[in-house]
This record gives C-alpha cells, structure tokens and sequence, in this order.
C-alpha cells in the first residue's frame, strides 16, 4: 500500500513543482495588489459619501496628531535608535526611507481588518500621501547622500491611482445609492482574494530574505518598529477605540510605493529593498493580534462615526 502511495504520490508531487516553477509570481503580486487597490477603494467610494470623508478633517486636532506622529515623532525615534543600535547599511537606510514615508495604500483595508473608522481611514490616506509627497523630497536627502525625488513621484500613485477609483464610488453612491449597496459587498469579496493573493505570492518572493532577515536577528528590530510605530498612533488618536486603531495601523504600516519607489531608483542593494518589503509584510501579523484586541473589547466596525470624530 505504501509503495503504491508512493508510486502514485511521486509523479503528483513532480506535476506540482512543475506547475509551481511555471507561475510568475512577481507578475501575480503586481496584478494581485492592483486588483486590490482598485476593487478596495472603489469598494470604500461606494460606502461612504464625501462628507463623511471629509468630516474627519474638520476636527484639527485629530489631523495634527496624525501628521505629529507619522512626520515628527516615528522619523525622529526612528533616527535617533540608528545612531545608537549597529546595523548594516542597507538596513539602515532600509528603516530610514520607511520612517520617513507616511500613507499605507491599503489603509482602508487596515482599518476594516482592526475594525477602525473606514471615513477616518479614507480622509487620513489622502492627507498622509499628500504630506508624504512635500516631506520625503526634503527630508531625505538630508538625512541619506545622494537621494534625489520630486514630489511628483511621490505624489503620483494618489492621483493615478488612488482617487480615480475612490471618485468614481463616491460619484455612484451619491447618483445611484442602491446599485452601490449591491456592489460593494461583492467588490469587497473580490478585494480580499486579490489582498490574499498579493500577500501570499509576496511572502514566496521574499522567502529568502525573510529567512536571512530571521537569522541575522533583524526580524526583532522589525517588530519593535512595527510595535512602536503602532504606539505612537494608537496614542495620538484621541479617545475613541476605532479612531485610536485606525490611526495606529495606519502609522504602523508606512508608504510602501513611496518607499520602494526612493529605493528602487536610488540604490542597488537588494537588502534595501527586503527590508522595506518585509517590513510591510511582518504588519499584517500584528494586525490579526490587533484585530483579536478590538474583537475582544467589543468595538464594531465603523464606516461612519461621527459622534466619536465630533468629541475629540
């Protein structure tokens, strides 16, 4: 019985990895994290109207502690654990252009995940982005020789990609609310498997460099940046849980195509651009803590909460 399984077994196993070597995953990963941002921000348009978005720019305070804690304090911990914790190079620079690129694509996706405030978390992509393309041309050639970007580099994705699919929702929910309410669901579905697939091909991409990550002891230092970014969020984002969340994962997760856009174009190590790549990957294990956490407290979903953006 053995050696039949194993006869039979064999030939499968070989069908499999041949199968497997055929798949382009970097082409996958591409087209994986495409579909998920256009299918998660068409999906997030057809959800919310504009003023509900734009209510969480009327509270000022809010807005300042988002733009303290992702330009001010998680670039300035950032720098000053540099200069006293030996790392590599590329690490170094690696953790540097993350700290300083502010504005997750997939915040709204975050903030479903940890049951946050999905109109907050659409308004602060749009202000972090924004931010992000007027302080990373300035900063960082300060702080790493050489680096040279224009803001509209930076700002591109948010104008070519981001808002045209955000836009067009809210131009559907606003003209026709109850084909709206029939779509969305099923773009959310859709934006799921697409987010399963993009973080599933992404992890086989970066198997290596995970693996060598973990045994050169980096994976910690990646963890506490993750931990202490998300605290300095969750602690600026005033008294209400879903705000507070929204805004931890939101300083947690840093501007992954801003950062490897600076990277990509700048420089020629490889390990730069692992750093980066993990880094947004090992998030995604936190947040399923996180979202555990908020489960546990009790704290529902909130697309809209006025009351709470209104008190702070």
């Amino acid at each position: 019985m053995h050696e039949l399984l194993s006869s039979i077994g064999s030939p499968l196993i070989q069908q499999l990895d041949f199968y497997f070597h055929k798949i382009d995953f970097t082409l996958l990963n591409r087209l994986s994290f495409l579909l998920f941002i256009l299918a998660m921000l068409l999906s997030t348009g057809l959800s919310l109207t504009v003023p509900q978005i734009l209510e969480p720019l009327r509270n000022w305070r809010l807005v300042i502690c988002s733009l303290v804690a992702n330009f001010v304090i998680v670039p300035l911990l950032v720098f000053i654990a540099l200069q006293f914790v030996t790392v590599s190079e590329p690490i170094k620079i690696g953790f540097t252009i993350l700290a300083v690129a502010a504005g997750p694509p997939v915040l709204p996706k975050l903030a479903q995940i940890v049951n946050g405030n999905l109109a907050f978390a659409a308004g602060l992509l749009m202000i972090l982005m924004l931010g992000s393309s007027i302080f990373m041309p300035i900063v960082l050639p300060l702080v790493l020789d050489g680096v040279q970007i224009s803001p509209w580099q930076v700002a591109k994705p948010l104008f070519i990609s981001l808002l045209p699919p955000l836009a067009i929702g809210l131009f559907i929910r606003s003209r026709f609310e109850a084909i709206a309410t029939v779509v969305a669901p099923f773009l959310r579905r859709v934006a799921n498997f697409a987010f399963i697939s993009g973080i599933g091909s992404a992890f086989i991409l970066q198997f290596n460099s995970l693996i060598e990550l973990v045994k050169s002891g980096m994976v910690f230092a990646i963890a506490i940046f993750i931990v202490v970014a998300f605290a300095v969020g969750y602690l600026l984002g005033g008294p209400n849980l879903d705000t507070r969340l929204t805004l931890g994962v939101g300083t947690a997760q840093r501007n992954i195509a801003g950062a490897l856009l600076v990277a990509g174009t700048n420089f020629n190590d490889p390990a730069i651009i692992s750093v980066i790549v993990v880094t947004s990957l090992s998030l995604f294990v936190v947040i399923r803590l996180i979202a555990r956490f908020s489960i546990n407290q009790k704290v529902p979903s909130t697309e809209v909460s006025t009351t709470s953006l209104n008190t702070q």
